[in-house]
């Protein structure tokens, strides 16, 4: 049976992606960056990543990760509403919260909620919305995770406190692979470089534009080692087999200056 990873502890979301996304063994990691090395060293078969969440964008350390990384490719995808709720011990009273923990991302999407009910709590960063629960120790603590989320000795509170009730996330599967022709797809992940010059984002849009392909989201990131010029990460609606798709994909290998397939899903 195979061995998928994902960021934990237990009671993650994504270990409910990981349970979605296949039916391995799934295994809890400490960090992104474990997750990706795990997949490459052939420790795991599979990894699930966050890619993009619906109130505050892409994750970038995982964008990057894709980026960077050689013969991976995501090969599934799935999306889940995302409900955070407050956590707390059984006994403590949310009059008395002063320290917040939570995954970065958590924490920027009740943004709202803290700044009207805890306004002077200082907020910490931990490795997961999961991650947080082992720093809730007094009354005075709170940590955020998600709704799925049961341990004993603490209290989840009853109302969703995201800032917005649509909030989701995307998480993709990851295997090791490269993108195969012959594959159907209903989307396909890729980044890209263009060339520092008025137009060039443009001609690749138009590539697009010309074959009606619909894209669904684009992201831009620094090139670390050339200030001023970015690369862009792309998701289009299109069956990676098809003609029209390989013909696209060949017109912007000529008028790109990098470019390559993330995802085929």
């Amino acid at each position: 049976m195979s061995t998928i990873g994902y960021l934990g502890p237990e009671g993650s979301y994504s270990q409910l992606a990981a349970q979605k996304l296949s039916h391995g063994d799934i295994n809890p990691y400490p960090s992104f960056y474990a997750l990706v090395s795990a997949l490459e060293q052939g420790e795991a078969d599979g990894i699930v990543l966050p890619v993009e969440n619906s109130l505050n964008g892409g994750v970038m350390q995982n964008l990057d990760l894709l980026q960077e990384a050689e013969g991976l490719i995501a090969v599934k995808e799935v999306i889940l509403p995302i409900e955070h709720r407050l956590l707390t011990l059984k006994d403590a009273d949310r009059c008395g919260i002063t320290t917040i923990y939570s995954h970065s991302q958590a924490l920027g999407q009740c943004a709202k909620y803290i700044n009207s009910h805890f306004p002077d709590a200082k907020l910490v960063p931990t490795p997961s919305t999961a991650a947080c629960v082992e720093r809730v120790r007094t009354t005075a603590d709170a940590g955020i995770v998600g709704a799925q989320f049961s341990a004993e000795g603490y209290k989840l509170w009853p109302e969703c406190i995201s800032d917005e009730q649509s909030n989701c996330t995307q998480f993709l599967y990851v295997v090791k692979g490269s993108p195969d022709p012959s594959v159907h797809s209903g989307k396909i992940f890729l980044c890209l470089t263009c060339a520092h010059r008025p137009g060039a984002l443009l001609e690749v849009l138009a590539v697009f534009a010309r074959e009606e392909i619909n894209m669904t989201k684009i992201e831009s990131r620094p090139i670390k080692d050339r200030v001023g010029e970015y690369r862009f990460f792309i998701e289009i609606e299109a069956d990676y087999s098809s003609p029209e798709i390989q013909s696209a994909m060949n017109s912007l290998r000529d008028i790109c200056n990098s470019i390559k397939i993330l995802g085929c899903y």
